[in-house]
């Protein structure tokens, strides 16, 4: 009998699909150092009561609802690889496959896999704090998930490594640099759904996987200093703001206003200025 898994024996890989809800052939695999995954899969069971009864008497499958969450910090190799999928004008679905194996990856047995297909980036979460790493945390949405005990059939699969530190990001606001920060977020939320129809081969997937009206918006907490952000704030004053993920990848919102600005507690005893933000565009490049 196999032990039990650990983290050490845990990894997730990613191709961008050519067809939606196809992975590629011979895929050439990409892999990030993650912290933490959550794969799950909801069947959607229909549930039949009658009269006469007072138990279920009857369950039927409904549509599946295959979900994967991933936690990672940025590779410095190819900081935005796998995030720029989150943007919704290029309209890419994922195949994801998260392996568990025993002994070396170049030679595992004991493999289990979880092959995910047509997923989208629901929403994306980046944030970079004092004395740490930018992190990312990814949530996806798709079509349908296999599961096996073999890798993928003359699939390649490559690790992107590093990380980038908070001393190697810098924020821009309107421009310029903005050396008060000392921690930042940022959400992108694409409202992904399934979209199921009525038939009957395949009837339990969704036939699509569309995003949906996107959400950008985030924030950003400053040593306090001035009153800047809530002169901004209080004048709806639109900025341009730029986030560094790395070597040259930039996220930049623009249209961006201050939703809220708080005052609280940054140590024991300084205060710091969290201003939060909606935007109205994003690029990430």
């Amino acid at each position: 009998m196999v032990e039990t898994y650990g983290l050490d024996q845990e990894r997730i890989y990613y191709i961008e699909e050519t067809v939606k809800g196809t992975t590629p052939g011979t895929p050439a695999m990409l892999g990030v150092p993650h912290e933490s995954i959550d794969l799950g899969m909801d069947i959607g069971n229909i549930l039949l009561r009658a009269g006469g009864n007072f138990d279920v008497v009857s369950i039927k499958k409904g549509m599946r609802n295959p979900t994967l969450k991933v936690t990672y910090p940025l590779p410095s190799a190819a900081p935005i690889s796998l995030l720029q999928n989150a943007k919704r004008d290029l309209d890419k679905t994922l195949s994801v496959q998260v392996l568990y194996h025993k002994g070396a990856f170049a030679s595992a047995t004991d493999i289990l896999s979880f092959l995910y297909t047509y997923m989208r980036i629901n929403k994306a979460s980046v944030s970079c704090d004092i004395d740490d790493v930018v992190k990312a945390t990814l949530e996806l949405v798709g079509q349908n998930i296999a599961t096996g005990t073999a890798k993928i059939t003359d699939a390649t699969y490559t690790d992107h490594t590093g990380a980038v530190a908070f001393n190697e990001s810098e924020v821009t606001i309107a421009g310029g640099a903005d050396d008060r920060v000392v921690g930042w977020k940022f959400d992108i939320a694409n409202n992904a759904r399934q979209i199921p129809v009525i038939r009957s081969t395949n009837g339990y997937l969704a036939k699509y996987v569309p995003f949906g009206q996107r959400s950008l918006s985030g924030e950003i907490k400053f040593e306090f200093e001035s009153k800047t952000e809530m002169d901004a704030m209080l004048a709806d004053t639109a900025q341009t703001l730029t986030f560094g993920l790395g070597g040259a990848a930039l996220a930049t919102f623009t249209g961006a206003k201050w939703s809220n600005v708080h005052h609280e507690r940054l140590l024991d005893d300084l205060i710091a200025v969290r201003a939060e933000f909606d935007a109205t565009g994003l690029t990430i490049a």
